[in-house]
């Protein structure tokens, strides 16, 4: 009997995960700031974190090869009841969210006792918390509604914690002041476009909104949600021009929430609009195609190429990074304009990429910050000596960022250079190559720095701790074994590629 009781339990834990992925971390945000202790903050978000890893990690094992996980809240059916829905798409997303988030906090241990003040530690931690609950509840849930409360809990405590810069540089609560602004703009225009799709199909559930659209057909209110929600997610996504308050908001954040942020905020801000797009309006609403070959296609490409004009003129190495960021999302923008399966994976498998190499970059600025006290290049020349480690990271990271062959950032553009070929726009494709090529230019500018420069006296003469230096060589690593070995990332983002494109039915 006792057996059978402990399957039971096991069993019921294991259909419990999709909730468990956000309630783990929604719980212990509050815990962390009742208990108030500094010492205990870091444990608890730790311990958090890497369980919502184990979750996430169990998800994708069960959806990798097509499946659909979906969890009625309180046991109310949809399209009534709020549903969690995991597919291969999203569940591909938490990996990296929570994955990242493991990675980051053993980094954060020693940053943020030196960038932010020890009385805001357990706040701090509790506003992270809080972050990561709002992110992993955007990507699991199934109804549109939570989409925007969710996209909003992440974002009022992103503004916090770029806020936490303030200590090192007062010029950080300008930039959470200015992405406060910004962030609510783009959500009220989300939710004005959820509200216009309430209102054509009077339910909310994702699922069977799409189910209504595909019905319906085209009506003026769809196609008017539909363009509230672009622009709404656009925003958050920092689409090229709609950027401005990205470049701030990383350079002036702390370190840790900076490498954070860059690999895992912006990324899901990619997913939402892949799921409305191909899930709840499908790839035949033929507004949704003009929208991303007319315009989306456009500007994808103008930001590969001004965003890194502008990186190479940058003198602050976490700026420079910044607006790599935003010419990167021009690759994954790009691979959703193709319009087939082979752009959707390029795009899917990008994401994953750019958000592990831009962990391991920007924590290895962390590195520099601290011993240097400064991400201007000029006060890192010579560290390649002083900080050997740490550099060798950084130089595996920027080939990640440029795409050479044998690293993760190469297989997503190659599979986007094959998706346009696929198409017949060959004069897309030497684009692709050639903004690549610029990318050479800022990371070789780092590089030159880093190793051909003589050492100053502002550069610390030793390396970074090993809290700091295992993680950033973890996430370095990944850049090469993702690089090398692409069944996890290919085979996942085929599978949620092919679930996006089936559109409604991929949801059911």
């Amino acid at each position: 009997m006792a057996g059978t009781g402990e399957t039971a339990l096991a069993m019921s834990l294991g259909d419990q995960l999709p909730v468990l992925q956000v309630l783990v971390p929604f719980v212990a945000a509050p815990l962390t700031a009742l208990i108030g202790s500094r010492r205990l903050a870091w444990p608890i978000a730790f311990a958090t974190s890497l369980i919502a890893t184990v979750i996430a990690a169990l998800l994708l094992a069960q959806v990798i090869d097509g499946g659909v996980i979906s969890y009625h809240i309180g046991g109310w059916a949809p399209p009534l009841g709020i549903e969690y829905r995991i597919d291969a798409a999203n569940a591909f997303v938490l990996l990296l969210l929570t994955g990242v988030s493991t990675l980051v906090l053993p980094f954060a241990y020693a940053s943020i006792r030196d960038e932010v003040p020890g009385r805001h530690h357990a706040l701090f931690y509790t506003a992270y918390l809080l972050c990561l609950t709002g992110l992993l509840g955007v990507v699991a849930t199934g109804d549109a509604f939570n989409v925007f409360v969710f996209l909003e809990i992440s974002s009022l405590a992103t503004y916090v914690l770029v806020a936490q810069g303030a200590g090192r540089d007062r010029r950080a609560l300008t930039a959470a002041y200015d992405y406060l602004i910004m962030g609510t703009i783009g959500a009220t225009f989300f939710v004005i476009g959820i509200g216009f799709l309430y209102m054509t199909t009077g339910t909310l559930n994702m699922a069977d909104m799409a189910t209504r659209i595909a019905e319906q057909g085209d009506s003026r209110t769809v196609r008017a949600a539909f363009a509230f929600i672009v622009v709404g997610i656009g925003l958050k996504l920092a689409i090229y021009p709609l950027h401005l308050w990205l470049p701030n908001a990383y350079t002036y954040a702390p370190s840790a929430v900076t490498a954070f942020l860059a690999a895992t905020a912006t990324k899901v801000a990619v997913y939402v609009l892949l799921r409305f797009t191909f899930s709840v309006f499908q790839p035949e609403f033929t507004f949704s195609v003009n929208t991303l070959e007319y315009i989306i296609l456009p500007f994808a490409v103008l930001a590969m190429f001004a965003a890194s004009f502008i990186a190479i003129f940058q003198t602050d190495f976490k700026r420079l990074l910044a607006y790599s960021s935003i010419a990167q999302i021009g690759y994954m923008l790009l691979g959703m304009a193709v319009l087939s399966e082979t752009g959707l994976t390029a795009a899917i498998a990008h994401l994953f990429n750019h958000g592990i190499t831009k962990a391991a970059l920007f924590m290895a600025v962390g590195a520099y910050v601290l011993r240097a006290g400064s991400s201007f290049l000029n006060d890192l020349e010579g560290a390649g000596r002083t900080m050997p480690w740490t550099s060798a990271a950084m130089v595996i990271g920027g080939l990640s960022l440029i795409g050479v062959p044998g690293t993760a950032g190469f297989i997503s553009k190659w599979v986007l250079v094959q998706a346009v070929l696929e198409k017949g726009w060959w004069p897309v494709a030497i684009l692709i190559v050639a903004s690549s090529l610029l990318a050479v230019i800022y990371v070789w500018k780092v590089v030159e720095v880093l190793y051909l420069q003589a050492p100053r006296d502002v550069v610390a003469s030793k390396e970074a701790p090993l809290s700091m230096l295992v993680p950033i060589w973890i996430t370095a690593l990944a850049c090469i074994y993702f690089g090398l070995d692409t069944d996890l990332t290919l085979t996942a983002s085929r599978t949620a590629a092919e679930g996006l494109l089936a559109g409604p039915a991929g949801l059911h």
